[in-house]
């Protein structure tokens, strides 16, 4: 395997070189690289996935990172229809979680919050999930749940309890 990306590069090698690049923070080149992959590589799930995710981060195209995502968990279930070998059910925990990233750099939380919770159904102990959901925060409950959050009494319930915590 040569470093051009030009190379005949499979798809694994496209992701393995993704996800090193992604974990030195070096997002913009994972997503230009992706590019290229995604010129030969349409409907591989995993590198759209990724795609989707760097598009909604890094070009604001939230809408199109978004459906890109979806679309990668669609075509990964086709896979497993038409595989003899089976699929591992963990590989979906990836695929949501870059949905979930996606969902998060539209500003949509609570979308955000469901996609992680559903790929942690596929994975429990999936590192990234567990983070983003951390990085998310978790909201307290409402104390008085008949009322709005921003109702001044439940404001004011909530600071006694925290004070008294």
């Amino acid at each position: 395997m040569g470093t051009d990306p030009e190379d005949d590069w499979s798809t694994a090698e496209y992701l393995r070189v993704t996800k090193g690049l992604l974990a030195k923070g070096l997002n913009r080149d994972a997503y230009e690289l992706l590019q290229v992959a995604m010129r030969r590589y349409p409907d591989e799930p995993f590198l759209l996935s990724f795609h989707g995710y760097l598009s909604a981060l890094l070009e604001g195209k939230y809408r199109n990172g978004i459906d890109a995502c979806s679309r990668a968990i669609g075509l990964l279930g086709k896979r497993a229809l038409h595989s003899e070998e089976g699929l591992d059910e963990r590989q979906y925990a990836v695929l949501y979680l870059n949905l979930g990233r996606s969902y998060l750099a539209g500003g949509r939380r609570k979308e955000a919050y469901d996609t992680l919770q559903k790929g942690l159904r596929y994975d429990r102990n999936n590192q990234g999930l567990q983070d983003a959901l951390k990085k998310l925060g978790i909201r307290r409950y409402v104390p008085v749940p008949f009322l709005d959050r921003s109702n001044v009494i439940n404001q004011l319930i909530g600071k006694i309890m925290r004070k008294s915590a």
